[in-house]
């Protein structure tokens, strides 16, 4: 026996004919005219697909593209295939709509149907289409149409406690039913004109505006920032412009500088009590934001500007910028307040929790400490995040493997992509920032797709370096949908839930 699926032809009709004739007997045998399928192979060829065995065409599946939101929901098999003119077709819409899909009844136990459904599938994803939309028979419902409504069926359809030959098929290849709809299919009796809307989301779909990077492979390069003293702020913009210049020239999407990266910019003001010393720097933030925001548009290249003082109606605060390649900046304050930071500084936490929209996805950031609190990041996950930038400062071992260990979980149990960036080496004439410990790294979940140890990439400990990474988003969007495990979607959310209380 030989199965091929191809695309339909019109030297294939009589074989259609009767293939058509035979699925749907109970239906008086309705098929296809000629000229309707020549029509379609005129329009939309690679949408007409076959499988022919042994040379006969024994399942078929048709289909056109529209633009749904020009139908809605409550179209008619009529209305959307234009009075099966198919005048509906849009080479230019956003939705293949599934007209046509049947088996040879002798053939229907070679899982052809389940062929044709991830031949559409792939369809829908090279053209980037949104989804699939078609309206599904449930030829099963005439037994149970007494007893039960269309939504009753379909609930115990989806619970398994009733088998409907179309319907059980469909949601074992990922489609849901958004909705119920009535007088359908005029003549459908075995469904009584009802039919399920059904529709399977294409996960890699980029809309006609979206970067087709965004959602591909995004580079990230971390700097692994070692303390030294500056002369003067021309020195260290000097420094930081060095490493926005090597990452750009990699191309990369991101580049993040480490917490607290500038305070050997403290130095002149070592004499002052550190309170007082933060508070001094924090004078210089606006004006290194400003300069960062300049990096990022002459470099094109989001960057995550490390953190830095920022005193506020006499408060202190811990904060850093995202400076778009576009131009916009958004800032994040840290949210938990080392004792540390408390004690010698002053600092007070943030209140802000929310995902960044880039060109390039989702992405949150957290500082240091605030990775160490599991709930910021779930709810972030909730948010649609992607990317989780974690800009760091650890003066010891146990400090960074705190913070390590913690960035790894929250990869793991929120299904991203987590990167962490530190400083190293030491500053002697700063108080309170003697020594630092380092290691940047970008952390994956665990999964097939992934590292087995689920880290990336990692820095060498304790040395001035960049890291250069490639991330790819689509494979987050594989493991959401098809993972071993997925822990997003197997939460208990009837027993417990994580929520934000302050906007």
């Amino acid at each position: 026996m030989n199965i091929e699926l191809r695309k339909l032809t019109l030297e294939d009709y009589e074989d259609l004919k009767e293939s058509m004739l035979q699925a749907y007997d109970s239906m008086g045998g309705s098929i296809w005219p000629k000229s309707s399928i020549a029509k379609l192979l005129n329009i939309f060829p690679e949408g007409q697909l076959c499988i022919a065995v042994d040379d006969k065409v024994v399942a078929c599946s048709l289909a056109i593209i529209v633009q749904y939101d020009e139908y809605g929901d409550r179209h008619t098999y009529k209305l959307i295939t234009g009075d099966y003119s198919f005048t509906t077709h849009d080479p230019n819409g956003d939705t293949l709509y599934g007209i046509e899909i049947f088996v040879h009844p002798d053939y229907r136990g070679l899982r052809l149907g389940r062929r044709l459904y991830e031949a559409r599938k792939e369809l829908c994803e090279s053209l980037n289409l949104k989804s699939i939309i078609a309206g599904g028979r449930i030829p099963g419902y005439h037994q149970y149409a007494e007893q039960l409504s269309p939504r009753q069926y379909i609930d115990k359809v989806k619970a398994k406690e009733i088998y409907d030959p179309t319907l059980t098929f469909q949601i074992s290849n990922d489609f849901h039913v958004r909705k119920v709809l009535k007088n359908y299919l005029p003549g459908d009796k075995e469904s009584k004109e009802y039919a399920t809307l059904i529709e399977w989301n294409n996960i890699y779909y980029q809309g006609v505006v979206a970067s087709a990077r965004s959602a591909m492979t995004i580079r990230l390069g971390l700097v692994q920032w070692e303390m030294r003293l500056f002369p003067n702020m021309d020195a260290f913009y000097e420094q930081v412009e060095f490493f926005v210049d090597a990452l750009s020239g990699y191309k990369s999407d991101f580049i993040m500088f480490p917490e607290l990266f500038n305070t050997p910019l403290l130095q002149p003001y070592n004499h002052l009590p550190e309170i007082e010393a933060m508070r001094k720097l924090a004078e210089k933030t606006e004006e290194i934001v400003q300069k960062m925001h300049e990096y990022a548009l002459s470099y094109n290249v989001n960057i995550i500007t490390g953190s830095m003082p920022l005193l506020e109606d006499g408060k202190l605060y811990n904060a850093t910028y995202l400076c778009h390649r576009t131009g916009k900046i958004d800032e994040y304050r840290k949210i938990h307040i080392t004792p540390n930071e408390q004690k010698y500084y002053g600092m007070i936490g943030g209140d802000k929790v929310q995902v960044f929209d880039t060109d390039c996805g989702k992405v949150g950031i957290l500082i240091c400490y605030d990775v160490e609190f599991p709930e910021l990041s779930r709810i972030y996950a909730d948010q649609g995040m992607q990317i989780l930038f974690v800009p760091f400062l650890t003066d010891t071992q146990n400090g960074y493997t705190r913070v390590r260990h913690c960035a790894q979980a929250r990869a793991i149990e929120n299904e991203c992509y987590v990167a962490i960036a530190g400083c190293v080496g030491n500053l002697p004439k700063v108080n309170n920032m003697d020594i630092q410990f380092a290691q940047s790294a970008v952390f994956t979940p665990s999964d097939f797709a992934f590292p087995t140890n689920a880290i990336k990439a990692e820095a060498t400990p304790n040395t001035e370096m960049v890291l250069v990474v490639d991330v790819d988003l689509h494979l987050l969007d594989e493991l959401h949908h098809y993972g071993t495990v997925k822990i997003l979607k197997d939460r208990r959310k009837d027993l417990y839930q994580i929520k934000l209380l302050k906007e």
